[in-house]
């Protein structure tokens, strides 16, 4: 995800990491096998001006991954692959309940969906190998594109 993000006007900085689990400091090996909790996340600085949350979850989460499948993305599968959006606000839960609800009655789906909408925890950015994975291994493997 972190290679569309990256690319959307008004996103500021991308971070590829861990979130929503309860291994503190956790690494790749951590969270491959669901066991830590967390899922694999991107962290987004984006600046509201030209960019605003609601925008960035209706035009761009909702359409670069598949929300109807529980913890699975393309060939990954396991808790750390779940559908999530992790909130740092009242304000931002509120979008987000809203976003899901517009893309839920949307018809775009022929599955229900499952994303989560929970409170953000602590964010561990993932190992160097793995942020701008996409630039440092052009070709490699992604399963996000945009619907």
């Amino acid at each position: 995800m972190q290679d569309i993000l990256r690319k959307i006007p008004g996103v500021v900085s991308t971070r590829v990491g861990y979130t929503g689990g309860h291994l503190e400091n956790p690494h790749y090996e951590d969270t491959h096998d669901s066991k830590s909790g967390h899922a694999e996340s991107v962290e987004i600085a984006f600046d509201p001006r030209k960019l605003s949350y609601e925008e960035l979850l209706q035009n761009w989460f909702f359409r670069m991954h598949d929300p109807t499948t529980k913890d699975r993305q393309g060939n990954d599968r396991g808790s750390q692959y779940r559908s999530a959006i992790f909130y740092t606000s009242t304000v931002q839960l509120t979008v987000a309940e809203r976003v899901k609800k517009v893309m839920e009655t949307s018809g775009k789906w022929k599955a229900p969906i499952v994303t989560e909408i929970v409170s953000a925890t602590k964010f561990y950015p993932a190992e160097e190998y793995h942020q701008d994975y996409l630039i440092k291994n052009p070709g490699g493997y992604t399963c996000h594109y945009l619907r």
